[in-house]
């Protein structure tokens, strides 16, 4: 059938709904309309009747049989429209008074509203019609003659209908619109999604500068693609990074290991040559490890492991070893703790960061200088920072800094991989905080921000 893979169409069922909801409201409101307008021609006309009648029946009350007919004869009379009906019958049955020639059989029942068709003068008319009996004997028959009523309702009818036809005209003509423009829409997110799978990710898709909910989607599909663009450029600069940092050590070790089987003359220089080269895979699995832990940081792995505790004797801890460390290399280490420093977190990550940034510090300051760290409670929890006066890193590069294996000009010579300030950065945004670099003139300051048990309360 046709109809079917047309339905598989999401542009097509939007439209169809849109015209179902359009024809069967606009439906709805028609027959209403046409249902409130009859009731009310009907309401009036037998508000008139029941109003004509108890006026006549007060004329017999006060004047008796003479009023009645005198009355009547004038309201004939007097009716310009020719569309009131009257009927008097005595005790006998007989006609005394009214414009009806004939009583008729149908109406039996008294004060009950009647709608039949009637002749008269020769012509047959509708007519709504109300008995009501009087005292002695006497009937009467008010009515109106609702003809014009009728052609009023065949005409209400029809213009009904011809609104329901164009009605329908419009939901067709509104479907389609929406169908075209459902379809334009998706047709750029398709043709973006097809150059991207084909390998073009500077593909984006179009947007229209409305802001409406297409506008929104379009920037959020774009946002994700350059996450995903990002991303890939990431996964190239470490791989190409990988390539490049773990060729040496890997490179050296199979060279020293072929030097020592091609003239290692005893056991002792082939013992040295393998330790050599142990030494140099080991700093490669040393890398792979370090990915690893940045890899399951990065995923919240550690989260488990999350403690109330004091992070003043572990900064205590590790100025102490590091305090040697720089002293063996001409380094000054300046401690400045602010009392306790209640945090949630991993003990162990949180030290390990701290370490790297201390690390980097002893490794980058010059002969002489003098390191400080500090922690201390702020308002948006602990501030850990470690201050040196080595190079620094300048401005363009800093947003690089904590990328996997980047390392800038002034970190070329240094042992190292370029991955220090990654996991630091990963620790933090663990902890729900932040890494700051900042230019300490000279030298860096490195801030690791890691929110207070409190201020995790207060978020939760």
């Amino acid at each position: 059938m046709v109809l079917v893979p047309l339905l598989r169409s999401a542009g097509v069922r939007l439209a169809l709904s849109y015209a179902l909801v359009f024809g069967a409201s606009a439906l709805v409101l028609m027959v209403a309309l046409w249902w409130s307008t009859l009731n009310l021609l009907d309401a009036q006309a037998d508000a008139a009747i029941r109003a004509d009648a108890l006026g006549l029946y007060e004329q017999w009350q006060s004047g008796g049989p003479h009023a009645l007919l005198t009355t009547i004869e004038s309201r004939v009379a007097g009716n310009v429209d020719d569309d009131a009906l009257y009927l008097v019958l005595d005790p006998a049955g007989r006609r005394i008074a009214g414009n009806l020639e004939n009583w008729p059989p149908e109406v039996s029942r008294k004060e009950v509203m009647y709608e039949m068709p009637l002749v008269r003068n020769g012509v047959r008319n509708l007519a709504r019609l109300y008995r009501y009996d009087l005292p002695a004997g006497y009937s009467l028959l008010v009515g109106r003659d609702i003809e014009s009523r009728a052609a009023l309702r065949t005409l209400l009818a029809q213009t009904l209908a011809w609104a329901l036809l164009l009605i329908g005209i419009l939901s067709v003509g509104g479907a389609w619109v929406v169908q075209r423009l459902f379809s334009r829409m998706l047709s750029h997110v398709s043709a973006t999604a097809a150059a991207i799978s084909a390998g073009d990710l500077s593909r984006r898709v179009r947007l229209s500068g409305r802001g409406d909910e297409f506008d929104q989607l379009a920037l959020t599909i774009n946002d994700m693609l350059d996450r995903i663009t990002r991303l890939m450029d990431g996964v190239r600069e470490v791989s190409n990074a990988i390539a490049h940092d773990l060729r040496t050590p890997i490179t050296r070790a199979r060279a020293r290991l072929e030097d020592a089987a091609d003239h290692a003359s005893n056991p002792s220089d082939l013992r040295v040559a393998i330790e050599r080269a142990v030494a140099d895979l080991d700093a490669v699995t040393a890398v792979f490890q370090a990915l690893l832990r940045i890899s399951e940081i990065e995923a919240g792995a550690r989260r488990s492991a999350f403690v109330a505790t004091d992070a003043t004797p572990l900064l205590a801890d590790l100025a102490e070893l590091y305090g040697a460390v720089a002293e063996e290399k001409g380094v000054h280490l300046e401690v400045h703790l602010g009392g306790e420093l209640r945090i949630r977190g991993d003990r162990e990550l949180i030290q390990q960061a701290v370490a790297n940034l201390l690390d980097n510090a002893v490794k980058f300051s010059p002969p002489g200088g003098t390191i400080r760290l500090d922690g201390e409670m702020a308002a948006d929890g602990l501030r850990i920072s470690v201050t040196d006066q080595g190079p620094g890193i300048p401005a363009d590069d800093v947003s690089r800094a904590t990328d996997r294996f980047y390392r800038g000009e002034t970190a070329r010579h240094t042992p190292g991989f370029g991955l220090g300030l990654t996991l630091v950065r990963a620790v933090a945004q663990l902890h729900g905080g932040a890494l700051l670099l900042e230019d300490a003139r000279p030298g860096l300051r490195a801030v690791l921000v890691v929110p207070s048990a409190v201020e995790l309360q207060k978020a939760a």
